[in-house]
């Protein structure tokens, strides 16, 4: 499977604790988990095992630690793997020992979160692998959970994609409603112009050829070709080759994605390995 662009950071502790913290208190609600209180002892121990059940990639284990340690710190958690690695069914991915009430307690949210994210990481992988022998680059979009948009960007980048933008403010991207509005592209574009700081980029999303002409004559840094068949995104590219950067969309999978690759577009654009990525099953076993 790819490897990420660039060496991975994880993100840091004091992005990732106020989201963790939300989910176990939503999980702990106003009574705490009053299953494991009743049922098992204060003084009990355990020593459980983070498995995978299927293959994938795995991203944030970090995240799945600190619902554990912010349960009890003084639960002990040894990771045998880091984000990233592939997984195969049965690894061990961690072990975790301590308070048997702590370690369940906080067993849902360890695992609804390193599912989740590990889910991104993996299906982001399979569409990375199968575009690189054509040199184009993956990439996410805005379509993300809310409020989990920074660690899901960080689980497409484990699983060797590139980030579109994180939010509104980041770069200009002028899509069809912009263009309706303003009355034609001409006008959104040069408004835009007008408008941005000399570090901004302007992408442009296209529909059609005569569009994309129009966007290279303005000048401008990206145009993203949507949906558009196989022969149309192919004179698109040449048109765009050497003038802009181009980035596809629509309709991609693993298995659609290797033909729009060969088409030579510089990046391809993908909402699902967000909004819709399964979760990756992670299991909590008793050791």
């Amino acid at each position: 499977m790819s490897t990420a662009l660039l060496p991975l950071s994880p993100l840091p502790r004091i992005m990732l604790e106020p989201i963790v913290r939300a989910t176990l208190l939503e999980d702990l609600g106003r009574s705490g988990d009053i299953t494991s209180n009743a049922i098992v002892p204060p003084d009990a121990q355990a020593q459980l095992q983070l498995r995978a059940r299927e293959a994938g990639v795995l991203a944030g284990l970090d995240l799945a630690e600190l619902a554990f340690h912010l349960i009890d710190p003084a639960l002990h958690f040894k990771a045998h793997l880091t984000d990233g690695a592939r997984l195969s069914p049965g690894d061990c991915i961690a072990d975790i020992s301590g308070s048997a009430r702590a370690i369940l307690t906080a067993e849902r949210t360890a695992l609804n979160l390193l599912g989740m994210l590990s889910g991104v990481a993996s299906v982001t992988a399979r569409i990375a692998d199968a575009i690189a022998p054509h040199g184009s680059r993956l990439t996410c979009t805005r379509k993300t959970l809310p409020g989990l948009r920074a660690l899901q960007k960080y689980a497409v980048r484990v699983g060797g994609g590139s980030n579109h933008r994180f939010g509104l403010d980041d770069a200009i991207l002028i899509k069809d409603n912009h263009i309706a509005i303003a009355g034609d592209l001409p006008t959104a574009v040069k408004r835009a112009q007008a408008a941005a700081g000399h570090m901004v980029q302007i992408e442009v999303e296209v529909d059609t050829l005569a569009q994309l002409e129009q966007a290279l004559d303005l000048n401008v840094a990206i145009v993203l070709l949507d949906n558009m068949d196989l022969p149309t995104l192919r004179q698109a590219v040449a048109m765009a080759k050497g003038r802009a950067v181009t980035e596809a969309s629509g309709r991609v999978n693993a298995t659609t994605a290797p033909a729009i690759a060969a088409t030579g577009v510089d990046l391809i654009a993908v909402g699902w390995i967000t909004h819709s990525a399964p979760v990756l099953d992670i299991g909590l076993d008793v050791a």
